[in-house]
C-alpha cells in the first residue's frame, strides 16, 4: 500500500496523480515508450477495438491498466477499455487488496466471480496449468459477453525470454510467447500482450517509487505462505539468465532476438502453422 504518515496522510487522488505523473515523466522511456512501441510494432490495437484489460492484482497487470489509461488520453486511435477482474475464489484479504489498489489508482473495475480454485483443489497433475487454462477461458467468455473483441494480459519482456529458454531446456522445442494470438475457441476474439517490451525491473522500480503493494501470488493454496520458488523451472531459468547477463552483457537481448532471426534453411525440422512437419531432407 502507499506510504503514509499519520501527520501527513496521502489522499487517494494524490496517490493516483503521482503514479500517473511518474509514468508520464520519470518512467516514460522505460514504461510508456516501450508499451506504445509494442502496440504499434505488433499492431495490437485497431480502430474501434473494445479491450478487456485483465487485472489479476499483481504489479504487471495493474501497471498495464495505468498505461492503457495514459494511452487512452492521447486517443489517436478510437478504442474502448474495460478493466476486468476475475475472482477465482480469492481470500477476503486478497480481494480487498485488489479493490483497494484499484480505488487509490482510479481504475474502475468490472469484477466477476468463478469457482476455479475449488474446481482444481483435488487435481494432482499440473493443477497450475489447468487453473491457468480455465482462467483464460473464463476471461474470454466474460470479455465477449461485455462486447469486447480483445483481452490484454500483462506478460512482460522477462516472461518472454524465460519462456523461450524454458521451451528449449525443458520442452525440447523452439517457441515463444507471442505478442498477439487469435482465439481458437472464441470466434472473433484475440489475446494481446502490450507489455511485451517492458522490463520487469522497471515495473518493480515504478511500484517501489510509488510505494505500492500488490499481490505476489493470488493462489488460494499458497496465500499467506512464503513460497520457496528455488526449485521451480521458471525460477531456475530466471536465475540462469541473470547470471549469464552479469557475465556477458547482451545475453537477454540475444535470447529475445533468437526467435526473430530464425533461418529455416538451418533448421533440421519444423512445424508450420497447420502443424505439418517439414524436414530439411525433404528438398535436400
Amino acid at each position: 500500500m502507499s506510504k503514509e504518515t499519520t501527520e501527513n496522510p496521502v489522499s487517494d487522488n494524490e496517490i493516483a496523480r503521482r503514479a500517473e505523473k511518474s509514468i508520464q515523466k520519470k518512467f516514460h522511456k522505460e514504461l510508456f515508450s516501450k508499451f506504445a512501441k509494442a502496440i504499434v510494432g505488433y499492431g495490437l490495437i485497431k480502430p474501434n477495438d473494445k479491450i478487456a484489460v485483465c487485472i489479476s492484482g499483481g504489479k504487471d497487470s495493474v501497471l498495464m491498466a495505468k498505461l492503457f489509461q495514459e494511452l487512452k488520453r492521447h486517443n489517436k486511435v478510437p478504442f474502448e477499455l474495460v478493466f476486468l477482474v476475475m475472482d477465482p475464489g480469492y481470500s477476503k484479504v486478497n480481494r480487498e487488496l485488489i479493490e483497494h489498489n484499484a480505488k487509490i489508482l482510479n481504475i474502475p473495475l468490472t469484477v466477476f466471480e468463478t469457482d476455479i480454485f475449488d474446481s482444481v483443489v483435488n487435481i494432482d497433475k499440473s493443477p497450475c496449468y489447468i487453473c491457468a487454462r480455465m482462467r483464460r477461458g473464463h476471461l474470454y467468455h466474460s470479455a465477449k459477453d461485455l462486447g469486447c473483441n480483445k483481452i490484454a494480459l500483462g506478460h512482460h519482456y522477462d516472461d518472454v525470454i524465460e519462456t523461450i529458454l524454458m521451451g528449449m531446456l525443458y520442452g525440447g522445442q523452439v517457441q515463444t510467447m507471442m505478442p498477439k494470438i487469435k482465439s481458437a475457441n472464441f470466434e472473433g476474439m484475440e489475446l494481446i500482450r502490450p507489455m511485451y517490451l517492458v522490463r520487469e525491473k522497471d515495473i518493480k522500480a515504478w511500484r517501489d517509487y510509488n510505494g505500492l503493494r500488490f499481490l505476489q501470488c493470488a493462489c488460494k493454496f499458497t496465500e499467506g505462505v512464503v513460497a520457496d520458488l528455488s526449485g521451480s523451472k521458471r525460477q531456475k531459468v530466471k536465475e540462469l539468465i541473470r547470471r549469464l547477463e552479469s557475465e556477458d552483457k547482451g545475453i537477454e537481448q540475444n535470447i529475445f532476438k533468437s526467435v526473430e532471426n530464425v533461418s529455416l534453411g538451418s533448421i533440421i525440422e519444423y512445424k508450420d502453422k497447420d502443424g505439418e512437419r517439414h524436414r530439411f531432407t525433404d528438398d535436400y
